[in-house]
């Protein structure tokens, strides 16, 4: 690599809220987001909340001159929402669906229909590897009650996952998506602690936007106001996130995003702000990284007991509804069995006929709802048996100190990536 070699990198990223038949003015949102980016030209365009397959089509083919490559991620009953256009050839592509997402019983709020998932693209620029990630968590629907804040972290950690061990031979991280998350949520601090990346709007020295970043604000008319009321400049629940290994410096020169409205046209795109950011990568002399100190541990190992707890506390909840479940299904059959005796017995026979349909489907039912519990108690506890492991480790290198940790932490990728080359 030359010693003087950049690369600039311009990004898009919005969630495009287009749920077909629910979502106002679809069509039109989604034809003047073509004309959009047509018009800026961004090296990468990552999108959420594109439900319709027929909309990434004709997405596809008006920006087909501009972004030559695109990919739309499938997953789920209804699909992952997931689709990025690059101006650049893609590589390789791949996703993970994320293995708890909402329960299918809690059929308004849809996450679990959607299969939520990460996608992967592998890009080659300027002789460098890129690795972009697109993303979508399961939706906070309740911030004072909220029953799916299990479910939540354990996407993050997850997530947080997929980008350490697909990511060992990428030179260059980049993470867009709405996360779903505040910036101080435990999800958020998870993923950031454990992947090293950075937060384009907090490194960024020139941003243009709304007050504190926010990315769902009071001025944009698709916005759910009463979601707003304790947050009246609003919240940002979606992010650019990057990093670079050893040897590269990746800043974030700018950071733009909508203000309710799009800036050509004046209406909005979507219920959420778009981000544009401009990424500058340039060779950087190698330096030499230090173990992390006590001090620089700590809040890792922080964040890590806080999700064991969660996990901990979500599982606990899942075996609970599994064993309630398990008892209705008890007396179901119980039930089943008393009707099949007073119907072969004579006695109230049409009522026993009359009760043997309901009864049938309260045991389906409770089955149902019993296994999956069960799949939902085991996937918390596997993402619970993976933090404790890497929480155990990142004790004992606190407590013998840094000759005993050869790249101990997720952050030091470059340590992994030295050792395949």
């Amino acid at each position: 690599m030359k010693p003087n070699f950049s690369l600039r990198l311009r990004v898009f990223n919005l969630n495009c809220w287009g749920i077909p038949y629910l979502s106002k003015h679809r069509a039109d949102r989604v034809k003047r987001l073509g004309d959009f980016l047509n018009r800026e030209s961004f090296d990468l365009a990552l999108l959420e909340e594109v439900w319709s397959e027929q909309d990434f089509q004709y997405l596809r083919q008006k920006l087909l001159p501009a972004y030559p490559a695109a990919h739309y991620f499938r997953s789920g009953i209804i699909g992952s929402g997931l689709c990025v256009f690059s101006k650049h050839p893609i590589q390789e592509f791949t996703q993970h669906v994320f293995t708890l997402n909402g329960y299918p019983y809690m059929i308004h709020h849809g996450d679990w229909f959607c299969g939520k998932a990460v996608g992967l693209l592998v890009l080659h620029l300027g002789g460098l590897v890129l690795n972009a990630y697109v993303t979508h968590l399961h939706a906070e629907y309740n911030r004072q009650k909220d029953i799916y804040l299990a479910h939540r972290v354990a996407q993050a950690w997850e997530l947080a996952q997929f980008i350490h061990h697909t990511s060992k031979k990428a030179d260059v991280v980049l993470l867009c998506g709405d996360l779903n998350l505040h910036p101080k949520d435990l999800g958020c601090r998870l993923l950031k602690e454990w992947t090293g990346l950075h937060d384009a709007f907090l490194e960024t020295r020139d941003f243009k936007g709304p007050e504190e970043g926010c990315t769902m604000v009071p001025e944009n008319c698709y916005v759910n106001q009463q979601e707003l009321e304790q947050f009246p400049l609003g919240i940002r629940i979606d992010y650019v996130l990057y990093k670079a290994v050893s040897g590269l410096y990746i800043s974030c020169k700018t950071l733009r995003t909508t203000t309710g409205h799009e800036p050509h046209s004046g209406s909005p795109l979507s219920d959420h702000e778009a981000l544009m950011a401009t990424l500058c990568v340039r060779h950087s002399p190698p330096q030499h990284n230090p173990s992390p100190t006590h001090a620089e541990r700590s809040p890792l190992i922080s964040v890590l007991r806080e999700a064991w707890a969660e996990l901990d506390q979500g599982m606990a909840q899942g075996r609970r509804w599994a064993t309630i479940a398990g008892y209705v299904i008890g007396l179901g059959l119980l039930l089943l069995a008393l009707l099949c005796a007073l119907a072969a017995g004579g006695e109230i026979k049409e009522v026993a006929v009359l009760l043997w349909t309901p009864s049938v489907g309260l045991v389906l039912g409770a089955g149902a709802f019993y296994l999956f519990h069960v799949q939902e108690a085991k996937g918390l506890c596997r993402a619970r048996a993976e933090l404790q492991h890497v929480l155990g480790r990142a004790r004992e290198a606190q407590d013998l100190g840094p000759e005993s940790q050869p790249a101990l932490l997720l952050g030091q990728q470059e340590g992994d990536r030295a050792e395949e080359q």
